[in-house]
């Protein structure tokens, strides 16, 4: 779990196990092409809780397909959507699904603190970029003295 937990953005740091997953998916399977939204929109949630990457692309293919075939269903896939590209690491996608959600909803909490989440990884990933790219350019000034010095 995080440093910082926003309850309302639990989902974010939870994650299935292996077996509840498989529950999802058996369900999922056995309907067939003819699967209830409410079936794959549980197997998807499922996938975007997994800790695999793959799990997770697969979850945000499906709330795509959701979000397109079913209107009703905007909100939800909004914020899974968001929740998906959050675990995956891309910060960009999950910002601009909460926000899209919280255009539609100013006061969602869950959307809200979300986007804090995304926002304080953004942060934190920035700076420890920064440290190590320091770090880089700090080896390669000492590489250069070292080298200088030898050439003389």
């Amino acid at each position: 779990m995080s440093e910082k937990f926003f309850p309302y953005a639990a989902d974010a740091e939870e994650s299935l196990s292996a077996e509840e997953l498989q529950v999802l998916q058996r369900q999922y399977e056995r309907e067939g092409p003819q699967v209830r939204v409410q079936t794959k929109f549980n197997y998807a949630w499922g996938l975007v809780k997994s800790n695999k990457k793959t799990d997770q692309q697969m979850g945000v293919y499906l709330l795509h397909e959701i979000y397109s075939e079913h209107s009703e269903r905007k909100r939800e896939c909004l914020y899974y959507l968001g929740i998906g590209y959050y675990k995956m690491g891309e910060y960009s996608d999950a910002r601009m699904y909460i926000e899209r959600l919280l255009a539609l909803e100013p006061d969602n909490k869950q959307a809200k603190c979300l986007r804090k989440l995304i926002d304080d990884r953004v942060s934190r990933d920035g700076m420890i970029g920064l440290a190590v790219s320091g770090g880089a350019v700090a080896l390669l000034g000492i590489a250069a003295a070292a080298f200088l010095r030898r050439s003389k």
